[in-house]
């Protein structure tokens, strides 16, 4: 099994832009012009927003020349870092990486994706072909999820939920292998299968990447459904941290097996769910008690009763959560964005090509909808609610939410402020 240690969060091109906000277009030709402009702006964002710069800034740079886009017909400077000489290019948040398209004019395009609009539709509508769109989705998979999405360090959750569920991978099955908190994904990987070596290679890159932007982060527990190989990962990758059982996952099973009676379920339902809504340990033993007994005297010998015994079995398992206030008891939080990222894969027909595109692919769909705006009901109701990552990280860099993740995935995401 290959251990936490030698994970390494993969370096891509992007690890070397600086993707910067300007108020306008005007102001970046303005800055292009006069130096000066340039530097003070530069020192303006790095004071506001450390994490977009690598670190070695703080020590000094100088401009190094500067690149021209044919593509955009615009120049884009380039930064050398006086400790190391390492050499940056800065991209104003208007253009996408590589300058393959202005942000403003393929925003719309990108924002119907979160409802699975095919790729055909979109060349219909939008101009272009399918391929295009295609390839321009999977290109927001390059940075790191994690850094992308979260940008202080105080942020990283210290409660998760994962899951995992079955894909294909140029018609073969695969595992999608998901992390999640607060209404975001903070990773996203392929796993061949579900052996324990498999998913500690998929889980590993969410650990990677999360010691990247916090060598000592340990979360202190996650919440995961019964699979011994998904246990035995997360043990192997933080050792430290506490496993919770989802309590939802009995539920189901007992649900699956009550489809002929309803009115057998609706009774199960109520008594299981009050068991679970119970503010302190010892109520939620005595409750669990009291319908491990109703079930002894009540259900008939059957699949039905023993689904309803093996919940109450589990017991121990479920009351550890009481010992973590703030952890999560269902992977329900995980299930409602794998169900999104189900029906993305579902509208492209799922996955082709390597398994090293297909990761990438995954990860473009979590990356957009981590960032991608609440609709008008919500914001309606609360304002300052505009995305999940806004909201996991209280701020955001632009107003526009496509704008917001190119800035964020600045030098591929790899940094993240202190706390």
């Amino acid at each position: 099994m290959q251990s936490s240690g030698d994970l390494k969060a993969k370096p891509s091109r992007g690890d070397k832009t600086i993707c910067l906000p300007f108020e306008s277009e005007e102001q970046y030709q303005n800055c292009l012009k006069v130096r000066k402009s340039y530097r003070q702006h530069l020192e303006r964002m790095r004071t506001q927003y450390p994490e977009l710069f690598p670190s070695e800034m703080e020590q000094g740079f100088r401009f190094f020349g500067s690149y021209q886009s044919k593509k955009q017909q615009q120049s884009l400077r380039r930064l050398q870092m006086k400790a190391n000489k390492k050499v940056y290019q800065v991209r104003p948040s208007f253009l996408l990486p590589y300058q393959v398209a202005r942000t403003d004019d393929v925003e719309k395009a990108i924002y119907l994706r979160q409802w699975d609009v095919p790729f055909e539709a979109l060349a219909h509508v939008f101009g272009r072909d399918a391929m295009y769109w295609s390839d321009l989705i999977a290109s927001f998979g390059r940075p790191s999820l994690l850094g992308a999405t979260v940008k202080d360090t105080g942020k990283l959750p210290a409660d998760l939920v994962s899951d995992e569920k079955h894909t294909r991978l140029n018609g073969k099955r695969v595992y999608l292998a998901t992390t999640a908190a607060q209404g975001c994904i903070l990773g996203a990987s392929i796993a061949k299968s579900a052996s324990t070596e498999a998913l500690t290679a998929a889980y590993g890159e969410f650990a990677a990447e999360a010691r990247q932007i916090n060598p000592d982060y340990a979360p202190q527990s996650i919440c995961c459904d019964g699979w011994d190989a998904t246990h035995k990962t997360w043990r192997a990758l933080f050792s430290t941290i506490t496993i919770i059982r989802c309590f939802l996952h009995s539920v189901l099973k007992i649900r699956d097996r009550c489809k002929k009676d309803k009115v057998l379920w609706d009774e199960i339902k109520e008594r299981v769910w009050n068991a679970y809504h119970a503010e302190t340990r010892r109520q939620f033993v005595q409750r669990l008690r009291r319908f491990r007994e109703w079930a002894t005297n009540s259900l008939p010998q059957g699949a039905i009763r023993q689904a309803v015994l093996a919940l109450c079995l589990k017991r121990t398992e479920f009351t550890i959560a009481y010992d973590f206030p703030t952890a999560y008891r269902t992977s329900n939080t995980v299930d409602r964005l794998m169900d999104h990222q189900d029906r993305c894969l579902y509208a492209r027909k799922y996955l082709r090509g390597n398994i090293a595109h297909a990761t990438r692919v995954v990860r473009a769909h979590a990356l957009l909808w981590n960032f991608h705006p609440y609709g008008a009901r919500i914001r309606r109701t609360n304002p300052t609610r505009t995305s999940p990552a806004a909201e996991l990280n209280g701020f955001q860099y632009h107003e526009n939410w496509l704008h917001n993740l190119l800035i964020a995935a600045s030098i591929g995401g790899r940094r993240a402020a202190s706390t």
